[in-house]
């Protein structure tokens, strides 16, 4: 790929410890979309019918509406922002996925003096270089047609691209060729690294997932709590087409971000003056991403608040039996993760950077990184070549509503959070859930098809160690550009997005090993997560 620069220009950080530039990367990315049977919703009222429709229980409107795939290749333009420590580039650099309702500064608040950065922290105090990015129609980043362009699966291929050219020193302004390549990711940005790993399972050397779980049982609890209007129709995202949609109040922020009593006001009045839209293409397939299995054999670090709403439904620690937190059933899906760790912060909702819990959950993702291999000083491989990366994906490591494998994955009751094998599921079409089924999927050549939600049921919790940490209240410090892109699109039959290895190699992943300083907590053990009524298909 060729990358120009459009835009580099110097920030003038808070803290005098790193160095930033604010970065325009041109980016080609393909990935096999969805094609809808939807009107772009014009008024506030459709937007809401929308989002019933969406959201019912017992039903699938995704694929109710799903017409077919479609292939969308396109020329897009990210926005991103890279930092490094003042001694210059580290070895390691982690990119930084934000979810929805954010863009990169999420990764970087300048609120209360910066206090609330965590790239301050990774940076200044753990000598990482960080790249956070604006996820396509969002920020400065392109933005695109809300229903059938701008999906998950196509930000996923933004997020390779990327990896891959921070690989080669290939981005504007970063001649710097990383040789670790670490993955943090918020939410849906969360999704978008696991789904990453779950097709290219060398392309990272190490995951932090955080707000993340892979029960979707209460990611309708998020979309109707957001209270959802068009973007536009907000002075501040006047600039946006219809069928981009944002939280019609500050209320809807509260509900999908904080927990009672764990923020500053002030920080929840700037989320709402700063929040970014989410399509109504990215809400179709938003839960298609992680109910794959995934084979990425690398560090593996799942941080989530125990008053998460979408993937916990406000209590992480109501899991099913046999397990600590509703989150360590992902161990399931992880099943050759290096160190697979489990934290859930006490008392923290699902926005976990702007609460006041924010330095221990800063701490505990970067002291994982170094205690597993994967400091900001890790040792090189010795050389420079680096095999390629290249797909790996099976019919039972993609997304349970993915549109690349040959056959599909059962999805979960909402009693039982993890999907069951793919092979000896048949290929149907129907119903996987209300609000999060995924019609897209990047990088593969065969087709796929949605399982049934109704009577399926989890892997046996029985032989799955309990994995989870649960940390006391006392173990958490407290503490207070729109573009349009053009996009060509091509049959959906028999194609498939081109392979990661071509134009770009990549490195193996080591299995880092080394003692770790920061305790295992080990939590309480509730069981018996309730049934809401709502369908989940494996992810969150």
């Amino acid at each position: 790929m060729m990358y120009t620069t459009l835009a580099i220009a110097a920030l003038a950080g808070a803290a005098a410890a790193r160095q930033c530039l604010n970065v325009t990367v041109p980016v080609q990315v393909s990935a096999r979309n969805g094609v809808f049977n939807l009107a772009t919703p014009v008024t506030n009222i459709d937007v809401t019918n929308f989002i019933l429709d969406l959201t019912q229980q017992g039903t699938n409107y995704s694929a109710n509406i799903l017409e077919g795939y479609q292939t969308v290749t396109g020329n897009y333009t990210i926005a991103a922002t890279y930092c490094h420590p003042d001694s210059g580039p580290s070895n390691v650099v982690q990119i930084l996925t934000h979810g929805i309702g954010f863009d990169r500064s999420y990764w970087d608040l300048s609120f209360n003096n910066y206090n609330y950065s965590y790239v301050q922290t990774a940076v200044d105090e753990y000598g990482y270089s960080t790249f956070s990015w604006d996820r396509l129609g969002v920020g400065a980043s392109s933005h695109g047609e809300p229903v059938n362009e701008i999906q998950a699966l196509l930000e996923v291929d933004a997020l390779r691209a990327l990896t891959m050219n921070l690989r080669l020193g290939t981005i504007p302004g970063v001649s710097h060729k990383f040789c670790k390549i670490l993955h943090t990711g918020h939410s849906f940005g969360a999704q978008h690294s696991y789904a990453l790993t779950a097709m290219y399972p060398t392309i990272s050397d190490g995951i932090a997932l955080t707000g993340f779980s892979q029960n979707g049982t209460f990611v309708p609890w998020f979309a109707l709590g957001s209270g959802f209007v068009q973007a536009n129709s907000i002075d501040a995202l006047s600039a946006f087409p219809n069928g981009y949609l944002a939280p019609g109040l500050p209320t809807g922020g509260q509900i999908d971000f904080f927990s009672p009593g764990q923020f500053d006001p002030e920080i929840l009045a700037l989320a709402a003056s700063t929040g970014q839209p989410v399509t109504v293409g990215e809400l179709l397939t938003f839960g298609g991403e992680v109910g794959s299995i995934n084979n990425f054999a690398g560090p593996t670090l799942i941080i989530t608040g125990n008053r998460d709403i979408p993937y916990c439904g406000g209590n992480c620690l109501a899991p099913p039996t046999g397990y600590s937190s509703i989150p360590a059933t992902s161990v399931n899906f992880i099943p050759n993760a290096k160190a697979f760790e489990v934290v859930i912060v006490p008392n923290a909702g699902h926005g976990l950077n702007l609460e006041y819990s924010h330095p221990f959950t800063y701490a505990t993702i970067n002291n994982y990184f170094g205690q597993n291999g994967v400091a900001a000083n890790a040792t090189c491989p010795s050389g420079s070549a680096f095999p390629s990366v290249s797909a790996s994906v099976s019919a039972t490591q993609v997304s349970a509503a993915s549109a690349s494998t040959a056959s599909s994955l059962n999805v979960s009751s909402a009693s039982g959070t993890s999907a069951s094998s793919a092979s000896s599921v048949p290929s149907v079409s129907a119903s996987v859930s209300a609000s999060h089924v995924s019609a897209a999927s990047a990088s593969t050549a065969s087709s796929f098809n949605v399982s049934s939600a109704s009577g399926t049921s989890a892997p046996s919790a029985s032989s799955v160690p309990s994995v989870s940490a649960s940390v006391s209240a006392s173990q958490v410090s407290a503490a207070s550009a729109s573009t349009a892109s053009s996009f060509n699109i091509s049959s959906a039959s028999g194609t498939s997005a081109p392979s990661a290895s071509s134009g770009a190699s990549s490195y193996p992943i080591s299995a880092p090993s080394g003692a770790g300083r920061r305790p295992s907590y080990a939590g309480p053990r509730q069981s018996g997560v309730r049934n809401h009524g709502w369908y989940e298909d494996g992810r969150a």
